[in-house]
């Protein structure tokens, strides 16, 4: 997917991975070179991308109350949110969704990457829950429908939180729209609501297994 920054915050927001359907235009090699690696297109860095992890990963292990030992990551890409995890904590479990041949095939084997996308998770054979869940730059790109049905799919496997990155576009957005779904921030918040979301810190959420351990002046503007 092409970069989309939020002009009205002074920073640009990581590169949405891609459409959680069938892609549209190829997720090859050059895509990810060139927005994930050249300096002049990239908007993401793997400095940012840490800092992401070790927030998702503080907040789950927070309300956990234990190491996040397992991850689904749902629109990874390249899995670039799997070195930083490791590092983090060398034992993780962690696995990967996404529909990029180029990625699953380079990537597959090392980082436990496997085909698929945001609407056919239930038939990956995905574990029964996960510590963590992911899914970062991706929602705003996936058409309402497809949102459904995987937001349906990960809320059944929160065992800890999500890290559900979405921005909506009633704000000034500077970059490339294409394929954008433009939402505002009532849709989303209606939709977590919908799915028994309950926002416990940037965009964190902890599902119905977790939902009670969350005061009141932890939730966020959801509730």
């Amino acid at each position: 997917m092409p970069p989309c920054d939020l002009a009205e915050k002074g920073w640009q927001s990581s590169v949405p991975k891609q459409l959680m359907s069938a892609p549209q235009k190829p997720y090859d090699k050059s895509y990810f070179d060139k927005w994930y690696r050249n300096a002049r297109y990239r908007v993401s860095t793997p400095a940012r991308t840490a800092r992401k992890v070790a927030l998702a990963v503080t907040v789950a292990e927070y309300y956990l109350e234990h190491p996040v030992r397992t991850v689904l990551d749902v629109g990874c890409g390249e899995g670039q949110w799997f070195g930083a995890l490791k590092r983090l904590r060398p034992g993780i479990r962690y696995t990967g969704v996404d529909p990029s041949e180029y990625a699953v095939r380079r990537f597959g084997g090392r980082r436990n990457l496997r085909a698929g996308g945001f609407g056919n998770l239930d038939g990956l054979g995905l574990a029964s829950a996960y510590d963590l869940i992911v899914c970062s730059d991706v929602l705003y790109y996936v058409p309402q429908r497809e949102l459904e049905q995987g937001l349906r799919a990960l809320t059944l496997r929160m065992g800890g939180i999500a890290f559900l990155e979405a921005y909506a576009t009633d704000a000034p957005l500077v970059g490339d729209m294409h394929l954008m779904q433009k939402r505002s921030a009532g849709f989303y918040k209606r939709l977590f609501r919908k799915h028994g979301l309950v926002s416990c810190g940037p965009h964190c959420y902890v599902g119905a297994p977790l939902a009670r351990t969350v005061t009141a002046l932890e939730r966020g503007g959801i509730d």
